[in-house]
Formats: C-alpha cells, structure tokens, sequence
C-alpha cells in the first residue's frame, strides 16, 4: 500500500475493474461491523443484546466522521518522524481530485481511503466484545473517538504508511494481523484491566442466548473478510490477490476444524459456539500472514491458531480478567501467531520474495514480526488503559452495579431486545385476567 498521490506522467491509469473490484471489497468490509454485531450480540446474554449491537454500530458513525476530518491524514499522510502522518490538504478530504490515484496502483484516492475507513471502523467495535454488559454508552462512544485518534490511526501509519517505522523495517502485515487484531485484543486487555470484572464472573451462568446469531454473524464475516483480505492487494493484476482468497477460506477453515477437535478431546462435544469461534480465529490468523504463505501454509495457520486460540480463551479463568467474549483470546493471540508464523512459513512466491525459516530464508523476518508484534501490543495496552482509567475517573465507564445486573439495555437504551408480552403463558397473559383454578394449574405447568 503506497502512501501518497501521484500526478506524474507515467503514473499508472485508472483500470475500471479495478476501482470496481475495490470498491465491492469495502462494502463487503462494511458489512463485517453489523456481522461482528450479530455475532457479539448472539453471545451476551438476553439482557445486553441491544447494547451489544450498538456498541458495534456507533463505530460506523464516529470513526466516520473522524476519518474524514483528520483520520486519513493521519494515517497515510506524509511521514513525520516514522511515528505519523499529515497532510493538511487531506482534513476534511479537500484537496483530493477525483482523478488522483493511489500512488503505483490503478484506482482513485478515494477508493484507497473508503476502503481503509471501513478497516479504521471495524477495530474498535471489536474491543467491544470484552466490555460486555458493564460499560456506560457514552462513556464507550468517547472511547471510541480517543481511541482512533490516539491509538489507531498512530499505529496504521506504522504499518502500512510510507515513512513508518513498521513499514520501513519491513514488518509483514497484509491486511492487518498487527493493526487491527493485536491492536485491538491488547486494547480490550487494557480496558478490562481497569474497569474490573462483571457482577457473577465466575459464579453466575453467562451463557450465550442465541448461538444462531452468532451463527449467523460468523458467516456474515467470513463472507466480508473475503473484501477485507483480498482487497488489501488493492487489486488483482498479479494473482496475490487471488492467492489471498484462498488461503484466507483455506485457513479459516483449517481453524474451525481445529477448534473442534480440541473442544471434543478437551471438553467432550462439538460446539457451535466452537465452530463459530475457530472460523474467526482462522480469519485473524491468516489476516497478516495470507499473502505470504503457500495453501498448504494456510492450512498449518489455520490449524495452529485453532488450537492455540481454543486453549487461550481459558485463561480469563486462570487469570482472573474477565474478558466477555474472549476479544484477547482469539484476536490477540490469533493475531500474534498469524503474524509471527510469517517468519517460519513465508514462502516467498507471494506478495515478496521474502522466506520464512522453512524456506531457507533463517529467522531474519521473524525477528522483524517480533518487533512489529510486540511494539503495537505494548503501546495499545498502555494507552488504552490509560484511557479508560482517565475516562472512568472522569465521566465513570461503568453503569451502576443495579443497572447492570437489571440490565444494560434498559438503562442505557430504554428498550429491550425481544418483546415477550405476547407470548403465550407470560406473565401479561397471566396478570391480564383472574385464571380459573385448573387453567392456573395448567399455565404454572407450561411455565414450568
């Protein structure tokens, strides 16, 4: 991903197939914020599902905004100091021309930073997952805002800017193994580690109440991930693209498979919760690492970020963080293996020529994964809850201990997910009229 605008004569012209192609890749990125919405929301229990989805859907509005504003700018601005970027002429999006295009590559400029604003959306609302039933709303939206500002856009502008420190040691990371997910999952860390556990952790069930929403928000983003993978070759001349379609389906389900083999040795069942949680992880692992390694190499990923994913969600309990909906566990770890199996299993017949380990190419770019791995874990913990400790001695992050075990989505939304007034047997039903005896016995059977 080159960081700047070209007008030379014998810059590339634009290819209408591919301004279209990556145009179809950032709606199917967008679509992945309410995929990840259903998918958390199916996890949470009954009484924090509206919450849960907005947590996810306000993303959309405020990194918008932001985005637009100064976001871009800083993300893929000019370098300063391989820490960030900046281009005065991008706030507000002034200063582009419609026919400017993203510097060696076929598409306009406003196609590049419509599809990265998808990316910028997404991360955030993955912390979410980690927060559940306990955070004010508005205290999560401001979050949000300071979160992009200080923490995303910084650490996308190492990554994939011209000028970052990541980019230029050659840190691999297609599509966003570091910038979104380790980002992401060390965030939650940090936020959870600050604002405590939730009332029952570890002692009152907190079970998922529709395991087919999450059903449903895992295939809608495998589906989307396809435009958040493929699409970061910001188009298909040379195959890399295609390539990395299949090792991110490859992968993906590689990890499902994995995930459920361990959970039937381990635990004794095949879950859906299992299958579900394994496609995910198999996403994030290859989301770095697919345009670099081979199928086969796809398949030792997915595998390995399966197991390991599967075994790390359990150490919440061992450790004593309660992270809702296993954020740290399947996207920090799945992220961290993604990333550093690119040091052992890069082929170098992808997106470079560089080679992992097991193609004679020693650890040299391994040791670069490491440092892009671990930099943006240690700075995203650290701000994040610094954060969220300013946040929650100022505005305060959580709702009230009452709220929260009432419920999160009476107290912050006045509404309810599902409406069981009319509903056969309900309490409605057997308020609304004085029951006969043999039909009060028969109504407190059914309820039963």
């Amino acid at each position: 991903m080159a960081p700047a605008i070209t007008l030379a004569a014998d810059a590339p012209t634009l290819s209408s197939a591919n301004t279209g192609f990556m145009l179809i890749c950032s709606a199917l990125v967008m679509l992945m914020t309410p995929g990840l919405a259903f998918f958390y929301g199916g996890m949470v229990r009954v009484k924090s599902t509206l919450n849960m989805l907005m947590m996810s859907f306000i993303s959309l509005g405020i990194v918008t905004l932001l985005w637009v504003l100064y976001g871009f700018s800083l993300a893929f601005g000019t370098d300063s100091g391989s820490i960030i970027g900046w281009n005065s002429d991008w706030v507000g999006l002034s200063g582009i021309g419609l026919t400017d295009l993203w510097d060696g590559y076929t598409i306009p400029v406003f196609v590049f930073l419509v599809f990265q604003l998808m990316f910028a959306i997404i991360t955030p609302a993955l912390i979410s997952g980690a927060l559940a039933d306990r955070v004010k709303f508005s205290a999560w939206a401001l979050f949000i805002a300071l979160w992009a500002t200080v923490v995303y856009f910084p650490v996308a502008h190492w990554v994939w800017g011209a000028g970052g420190w990541a980019f230029e040691l050659g840190v691999i990371d297609f599509a966003g193994g570091t910038a979104v997910h380790i980002n992401a999952g060390a965030a939650a860390l940090g936020v959870i580690l600050v604002i405590g556990k939730r009332v029952g952790f570890k002692k009152d069930p907190m079970r998922p109440h529709s395991l087919p929403l999450v059903m449903l928000g895992a295939g809608l983003l495998w589906f989307g991930w396809f435009g958040f993978n493929a699409g970061s070759w910001l188009g298909n001349d040379d195959g890399v693209g295609a390539l990395m379609f299949v090792n991110t389906q490859v992968a993906t389900a590689a990890a499902m498979l994995a995930w459920l083999a361990y959970e039937k040795i381990r635990h004794g069942a095949f879950t859906t919760l299992g299958a579900a949680s394994g496609a995910v992880a198999g996403l994030v692992a290859i989301t770095p690492s697919g345009g670099a390694v081979s199928p086969v190499g796809a398949i030792v990923v997915g595998v390995v970020a399966g197991v390991l994913c599967a075994m790390a969600v359990g150490l919440k309990y061992r450790f004593n963080y309660d992270d809702s909906l296993d954020v740290v566990g399947v996207h920090m770890v799945g992220g961290i293996v993604g990333s550093l199996l690119i040091g052992l299993l890069a082929s170098g017949k992808g997106q470079s020529h560089v080679e992992g380990l097991f193609y004679g190419g020693g650890l040299h770019q391994f040791w670069k994964q490491c440092a892009g791995v671990f930099a943006v874990l240690a700075y995203s913990l650290i701000v994040s809850a610094v954060l969220a400790f300013a946040l929650d001695k100022t505005l305060g992050m959580r709702v009230t201990e009452d709220e929260e075990v009432a419920g999160i989505d009476q107290a912050e939304h006045a509404e309810t997910a599902y409406d069981f007034s009319g509903a056969g047997g309900g309490a409605a039903a057997r308020t609304a009229v004085p029951a006969a005896p043999a039909a009060e016995t028969a109504s407190k059977k059914v309820d039963a």
